[in-house]
């Protein structure tokens, strides 16, 4: 069964950086497609950015590119969310997650639909 932990959120100030970390145990990482995604109080779950396994594609949405990038070590069943030029619109709880099924597996998604095993979260507060 696979399992995930999420880990890295923390207060960080206004244009800071953060780097999160994705552990999926009890598969081959590289079996699937990995999501993050992050909920505000009050808002929808949204995705913020997606990797695919074999081509390591990934995508982000407008609002997020060029600060947010996703990456993964194999070797270490690791998947990472580097933020940089944080904001206070960023603060949200991240979550991890796994399309076990593997529909998302050659296009990925931002959907949270299309994920069914996630992590616990981790928070990310970004303030002066």
């Amino acid at each position: 069964q696979v399992q995930i932990m999420e880990s890295g959120g923390g207060l960080v100030h206004p244009g800071g950086s953060l780097r999160l970390s994705c552990v999926v145990s009890g598969s081959t990482l590289d079996y699937y497609a990995i999501g993050w995604f992050r909920q505000a109080p009050g808002k929808k779950r949204e995705g913020v950015a997606y990797i695919v396994p074999g081509t390591g594609s990934t995508d982000y949405p407008d609002s997020e590119k060029g600060r947010f990038t996703v990456s993964r070590d194999n070797a270490k069943n690791t998947v990472y969310l580097q933020m940089n030029n944080l904001k206070p619109e960023d603060t949200a709880v991240y979550y991890c997650a796994v399309d076990t099924p593997g529909r998302t597996y050659y296009n990925g998604s931002f959907g949270p639909g299309d994920y069914d095993t996630w992590g616990q979260g981790t928070q990310v507060t970004v303030s002066s």
